[in-house]
């Protein structure tokens, strides 16, 4: 009998400025022991028991850049199998925040939080699957898409999706 799947839950958000020009990322330079240190990345975290996945999203937007989140849309779930430190499964839900209140941190304890233009996503360190699913993220279709990331060693190994 085949072993259940019991990924992490958690919830990476990208939030557009006002403009809709900059998402705010973090660089991911504070901590020597963190698997991410000196990439770039969405904000969020693991879900925590008796919160949905909406209350999960504002709550790390809250935690980690200090703002209140006005208006945000699911676009899309990945699941990134072996993915942890130990090779853990991972189950991401992707958030667009496109309206808070508030002025953003300078950063937390994780590292930097710094403005980029959404022209340059590309050119950031990053973890190699982020390149895969950032254009669906913030592309013209309303569907939310639904991936699938293994990951083996540190590496992304094959990357699919299908939107409904």
């Amino acid at each position: 009998m085949p072993t259940p799947y019991c990924p992490i839950v958690a919830t990476l958000g990208y939030v557009l400025s006002p403009d809709r020009e900059r998402v705010l990322m973090i660089h991911r330079n504070a901590r020597p022991d963190d698997q991410h240190l000196g990439k770039y990345n969405g904000l969020g975290g693991k879900m925590e028991p008796g919160e949905d996945i909406a209350a999960c999203m504002r709550r790390e937007i809250r935690e980690e850049a200090g703002i209140e989140c006005t208006s945000m849309r699911l676009r899309g779930t990945l699941n990134w199998p072996g993915f942890g430190k130990q090779g853990e499964d991972w189950l991401g839900f992707i958030f667009l925040i496109d309206a808070f209140e508030g002025s953003c941190h300078a950063g937390n304890h994780e590292g930097t939080l710094e403005w980029v233009p959404r022209t340059r996503l590309m050119e950031l360190p990053m973890w190699e699957g982020d390149r895969h699913f950032l254009p669906l993220v913030f592309d013209d279709d309303p569907r939310p898409f639904h991936g699938v990331m293994p990951y083996r060693e540190g590496r992304m190994q094959s990357w699919s999706y299908s939107r409904l």
